[in-house]
């Protein structure tokens, strides 16, 4: 499944690595009636599987048709790609001096840093900005301005599976909510025979989703209040030393976390293979759809129940280059609206990031199972997207975290390590 295996790869590309890549051509496009140079030009993620029938093309052409009932002097053309290709394509295209009127995919700071970007206020109603769910809004910010509009949403909770939990004598309607407890479950289910008791996707699809949240859960973070890394603090080498000695070398997960990424242990979770793991809400879908008996439930944290969760966010751009603001701002302020929105989040199974459409899907008694995760975004903590640096620490996290749980330096040489390397890259990046 392509639907961006899931949501949560918010640090790509950036703009950086890209080859040039040409305008839309007739065969890359959704709809549209007006011509190439006329059009409004969008490119988007796909987070469906097109050869499942499910691909977000179909959204995006029946959004656009309804779009143009009401505007017909104004013609876009939308143009849907795999997020396997997405970031760097749209960095390719502001890189030859071609962006799109406006992009959805996974990262904005660098191109507002270059001022690429209007802001959110320049393009959005006052109504449909301020009916962003505050944390979304605020993580959309370049020093207190808004250049990332939140597309999709989604936090994480603690899956498990209450027939292995059963197995192992484990009561299924009681996880763990502390570390101890979550290394004690994890123990009981290696002892009945289950391939992995804990599920921990420290490879590049995952890391540094997994990590923020054993960070969380020990009191630590990426960054401090005033945004300064803080990757290697004393809290979160106590966490991963923790990690490393109860479960890594106990052998109560995954044999190589480093090197697993998260669908390898998502479709494990759903053959039966996996006690518990950290999952968000699209992995649902698949358990629902397989038949599994499972569980969610807050994420475990060192004295108790964690304070705090992950968020997750895709974004939506407009770029200034070609002078399209006000065609810009309607087509978005349209997007935004409470149905449109909604009908996108309702399709995938993913969070909203308006007030409206949250209420909207509170109200559908189908999406009760996404409540839990709608009640812990409004607390969520994000990633540092609007720091410039943090798309290459997101991937130095890729690349080195798993080394702080196997035989090399230990956690503090590895966090340490990657603390002065993000030091580095935010003093290169700083925004003039």
């Amino acid at each position: 499944m392509e639907r961006r295996r899931f949501l949560g790869l918010a640090a790509a590309a950036g703009a950086t690595g890209a080859t040039a890549v040409g305008a839309f051509t007739a065969a890359g496009c959704g709809t549209g009636t007006g011509t190439q140079s006329a059009a409004l030009t969008v490119v988007a993620a796909d987070y469906g599987d097109p050869g499942r029938g499910n691909g977000s093309q179909a959204y995006w052409n029946s959004l656009v048709n309804a779009f143009q009932r009401k505007h017909s002097g104004i013609a876009v053309d939308v143009q849907v790609l795999s997020w396997k290709d997405v970031d760097r394509k749209v960095a390719a295209m502001v890189a030859a001096g071609r962006p799109p009127d406006i992009a959805q995919i996974g990262a904005y700071a660098d191109f507002a840093a270059q001022g690429r970007l209007y802001s959110a206020r320049e393009v959005l109603s006052i109504p449909v900005q301020a009916d962003f769910l505050p944390p979304l809004a605020g993580a959309g910010e370049v020093r207190r301005v808004q250049y990332g509009m939140p597309f999709v949403a989604s936090t994480r909770l603690l899956f498990y599976n209450k027939t292995l939990f059963a197995r192992a004598g484990l009561d299924p309607d009681a996880p763990p909510r502390t570390w101890e407890q979550l290394a004690r479950a994890a123990a009981r289910l290696k002892a009945a025979g289950v391939k992995i008791p804990y599920g921990l996707p420290l490879g590049p699809e995952e890391a540094p989703a997994e990590t923020l949240l054993w960070l969380l859960s020990g009191g630590g973070s990426y960054t401090d209040k005033v945004g300064n890394y803080t990757i290697d603090a004393a809290a979160n080498i106590k966490t991963f030393d923790w990690l490393r000695d109860r479960l890594v070398r106990r052998k109560l997960t995954n044999r190589d976390p480093g090197g697993t990424d998260r669908q390898e242990l998502f479709d494990a979770f759903v053959r039966g293979e996996v006690g518990m793991l950290n999952g968000h809400p699209t992995l649902l879908e698949e358990v629902r759809r397989r038949g599994v008996k499972y569980g969610t439930a807050v994420v475990p944290g060192a004295e108790g129940p964690s304070d705090g969760t992950l968020g997750v966010a895709d974004w939506v751009m407009a770029f200034r280059q070609n002078g399209r603001r006000e065609e810009a701002g309607r087509f978005l302020d349209f997007l935004f609206s409470e149905k449109n929105h909604y009908a996108f989040a309702d399709r995938y199974d993913l969070l909203p990031v308006t007030t409206s459409a949250n209420e909207r899907m509170r109200g559908h008694a189908e999406h009760k199972p996404l409540r839990r995760f709608q009640d812990e975004l409004v607390s969520a903590e994000f990633y540092p997207v609007g720091k410039v640096s943090w798309a290459k620490v997101s991937a130095d996290l890729k690349k080195s975290i798993g080394k702080a749980v196997g035989e090399g330096p230990g956690p503090a040489g590895v966090l340490g390590a990657i603390q002065r390397r993000a030091e580095a890259r935010d003093s290169e990046a700083e925004v003039p």
